[in-house]
């Protein structure tokens, strides 16, 4: 059970944060990277919906390569050390889709985040991704920990 307010993030969005706060929001082929410095008690989450960004239009967070780097120094801005801080990844499903389709965005969107990951080195200590569930997560900032929900989908005929 989260104790502070929580503040729900949507695509495209950072956001850092300190305990006793909470960070949520809604994934489904999207990914959200939840950072956490349990030395100074701070997280943050990101919600990117694509792994690149292709040079085209705004450099938003909304893509991995730009999310991921951003929550990272938002993170040691505060004054949090990339060797001190431990990650969770989230989301990444493929809902209603084959594996061709869409180029596999969800699948991609976690590469990515285990790549930047590697390359700030920042150790993956949890990892709940890929399949064809969408996830509502809620990360607690008290304890460091991602409460997760499965989405399941419903069928509607007509």
């Amino acid at each position: 059970m989260i104790h502070g307010s929580s503040t729900f993030i949507h695509v495209g969005q950072v956001h850092v944060d300190s305990a006793p706060r909470a960070i949520s929001t809604v994934l489904g082929s999207c990914v959200a990277v939840c950072l956490y410095d349990p030395y100074l008690g701070i997280g943050g989450m990101n919600h990117y919906l694509l792994p690149f960004w292709n040079g085209n239009g705004l450099q938003t967070p909304k893509y991995g390569n730009i999310a991921i780097p951003k929550l990272i120094n938002l993170m040691t801005s505060q004054g949090s050390q990339p060797k001190h801080i431990e990650a969770k990844i989230f989301g990444g499903a493929m809902m209603n889709c084959n594996e061709n389709e869409v180029m596999m965005i969800g699948r991609k969107n976690i590469l990515v985040a285990h790549d930047i990951l590697k390359e700030y080195s920042i150790s993956v200590i949890a990892e709940d991704t890929g399949g064809r569930h969408g996830r509502k997560i809620q990360f607690d900032l008290a304890h460091g920990k991602v409460l997760l929900k499965y989405a399941l989908q419903k069928n509607i005929s007509n």
